[in-house]
């Protein structure tokens, strides 16, 4: 499967499942190797984006464990290969402590999820399905279960180590929130309120302690330092700037999430997309 150097990341919450096909044209238009499919979806989700589309590669990103049984999502992944090959990344991801009451034991429960997924009359392929992983354990699960990680919230330093982790001829995909606006007041403005969420959920914050950013960085929305290098802000070049640090730390692909645009982000998507495809 060839999901390219260069994807995006975006839910359809921005703008309804109705628009999903004109956006996933106007993405495959542009040249996005993938669009990874946020908010928690089901595989049958990405079936709108695959349907308006002939080259670009859907992706779950992610596909919660706790709300999806293996059997299930063996059989709607099977299907949707059927249907659409060589264009399906299955992303698996255990979700956040303060969002499943259920949550416990997540490697287990990881684990297990898995071998459910192996046990389907057609399992997905270990080359077609990745983990969201962010620690080091679930890197290394990731790295023994399927193609890779596919992290999110994460700054350059974290793809460096999970490159590092999972070693030569795994995928490396992070996703990137980014503004694209050069007033450094406003762009930053729309950045912090987007990373609000985030620095609640435990797992995103002690992965920015262990690559280096302190309780003070963490503190009262995040320091600046820590805003910019999670969800960088300038112009579309500069954007391409990040995304390049990204690359050469050792991801194999990047996702681009612009925020601060309503509805489809035509005019993000065309600036990143001419800066770099």
């Amino acid at each position: 499967m060839d999901i390219g150097k260069i994807g995006i990341w975006m839910s359809y919450r921005r703008f309804g499942i109705e628009r999903a096909g004109e956006a996933a044209k106007l993405a495959e238009g542009l040249g996005f190797g993938a669009w990874w499919l946020g908010s928690s979806p089901r595989v049958d989700d990405v079936r709108p984006i695959l349907e308006a589309t002939s080259t670009l590669v859907a992706a779950t990103g992610i596909l919660n464990v706790w709300s999806n049984e293996p059997a299930d999502v063996g059989a709607a992944d099977a299907a949707v290969r059927r249907d659409y090959p060589g264009r399906f990344m299955l992303g698996i991801g255990i979700g956040h402590p303060e969002a499943t009451s259920d949550y416990r034991r997540p490697l287990t429960t990881m684990r297990t999820f898995l071998d459910g997924l192996d046990a389907a009359p057609a399992p997905p392929p270990v080359a077609d399905r990745c983990l969201a992983a962010l620690g080091p354990k679930m890197l290394d699960l990731a790295g023994e279960r399927t193609a890779g990680t596919h992290p999110y919230f994460v700054p350059v330093e974290h793809t460096r180590g999970a490159r590092e982790r999972l070693g030569a001829g795994k995928l490396v995909a992070p996703e990137l929130a980014c503004v694209v606006d050069t007033d450094v007041v406003r762009a930053r403005a729309v950045a912090r309120d987007y990373a609000k969420l985030y620095l609640g959920l435990r797992n995103y914050t002690k992965t920015l302690r262990d690559v280096g950013f302190t309780d003070d960085d963490l503190a009262g929305g995040g320091s600046d330092r820590l805003i910019d290098a999670v969800i960088p802000q300038g112009s579309a070049e500069q954007l391409a700037e990040v995304v390049h640090a990204h690359l050469e730390a050792g991801a194999d692909h990047v996702c681009v999430q612009p925020l601060g645009e309503d509805g489809i982000p035509r005019a993000s998507w065309t600036a990143l997309a001419k800066a770099l495809i």
